[in-house]
């Protein structure tokens, strides 16, 4: 496993890569990488700041994918594709969702760490 760095050059670690386009991306090939399992990080027992760094990266990872994929949608239903663009907007509401809890369960180890200061 090696180190990366989100949009806020905090450290996040993580294993295999897949390709993006744009500048969110950490690596200056275009590059950012996934674990391949979400236990690989369970069973390494990371400090605390690694853990809250990760949930912190994976939530700004997940908004800026529920932004790209609202437009996808658009360009969908610019494209005749009405449907289709519909089924996006819906999962674009489950991905907000998901980040709902995400920011909740931040917001929790967070407190806990200014708590613990």
């Amino acid at each position: 496993m090696h180190l990366i760095q989100d949009e806020n050059g905090n450290p996040v670690p993580h294993g295999h890569a897949h390709e993006h386009g744009g500048s969110h991306c950490p690596a200056a090939d275009g590059t950012h990488t996934h674990c391949g399992s979400c236990e690989e990080h369970l069973h390494e027992d990371p400090p605390q700041d690694k853990m809250t760094a990760v949930l912190d990266y994976m939530l700004k990872h997940n908004e800026h994918h529920a932004a790209e994929l609202d437009q996808v949608a658009e360009q969908f239903r610019a494209n005749g594709k009405a449907d289709a663009a519909e089924q996006i907007k819906k999962a674009v509401d489950e991905f907000q969702k998901g980040n709902l809890y995400l920011r909740l369960a931040l917001s929790m180890v967070s407190e806990d760490s200014q708590k613990e200061s």
